[in-house]
């Protein structure tokens, strides 16, 4: 009975048994990567086995103040992301609520989305200088065009059946908005946000690659430069590590706020 309830979809399994096959996971990777490297199928400047990774790791904290390049980068993406959320939601929403208005933007975000942040460096550059703001700038560009749109498709599938009920109901167009389209899609804005401060992440290293003298993605590339490949992976780690984390804040957060939606978020 317990193999049949594991793989049928939309199943629920206990919290235990969830935590145990995520570490089963990371787990596995790491024995794969320790085969891979204690036995020399891969030489240490591609891939340092995972006692060199963990002494590097120690010593960039110890030594190299990689707690500053931790808060310079979190500082960057935070802001970054927090700029593209504050205009990117309540656009989203109007573009999801209004066919006018989606007619207006929306052409005009998804011709700008395809274009790649990185592109535009230069431009960040000649614009903004080569401080804070071209780093920020590179993050919002590369996670507020999806962003927005995005929440505007979670606004678009609110059930139309809400929404006649509500006009029946003697609700106005004021009220619709208000009482049913912005209830019903604020699960699903939450759960994009946490995705799109996953996407923020993945721009690091593109914003700091110029002109940058802090940050992981500055560690990471002045590591490539010397063939520090353990360092590299302890950025890389540390990334992943405060990815996590976000990870978990925002599903707490969907939890607590939606209740209903039982554990939520995808």
């Amino acid at each position: 009975m317990v193999k049949c309830k594991l793989l049928t979809p939309k199943a629920e399994i206990s919290a235990p048994l969830y935590l145990t096959l995520s570490a089963l996971t990371f787990a596995l990777l790491a024995a794969v990567w320790s085969a891979l490297t204690y036995s020399d199928l891969i030489p240490p400047m591609f891939l340092p086995p995972p006692d060199k990774v963990v002494k590097d790791g120690i010593l960039l904290f110890s030594h190299f103040n990689l707690i500053d390049d931790i808060g310079a980068s979190v500082f960057r993406v935070t802001v970054g992301f927090l700029l593209a959320a504050v205009i990117a939601v309540p656009l989203g929403i109007m573009m999801g609520s209004l066919k006018v208005c989606e007619a207006l933007v929306e052409p005009l975000l998804s011709f700008i989305r395809y274009m790649p942040a990185s592109a535009f460096i230069p431009l960040f550059i000649l614009w903004l200088g080569i401080g804070e703001s071209e780093k920020i700038a590179v993050i919002f560009f590369g996670t507020f065009f999806p962003l927005a749109l995005m929440i505007m498709d979670v606004t678009k599938n609110v059930p139309h059946d809400l929404i006649d009920t509500a006009y029946t109901l003697g609700v106005s167009r004021v009220g619709v908005f208000r009482r049913v389209i912005l209830p019903a899609s604020m699960p699903g804005i939450v759960d994009t946000l946490r995705i799109a401060f996953g996407w923020a992440w993945t721009y690091l290293v593109v914003a700091e690659i110029v002109a940058a003298g802090s940050g992981l993605g500055y560690m990471i590339m002045q590591s490539q430069r010397f063939l520090k490949t353990g360092n590299i992976i302890v950025g890389i780690i540390v990334i992943g590590v405060i990815g996590i984390i976000i990870d978990v804040v925002f599903k707490w957060l969907y939890a607590k706020t939606f209740p209903w939606m039982g554990k939520g978020g995808r």
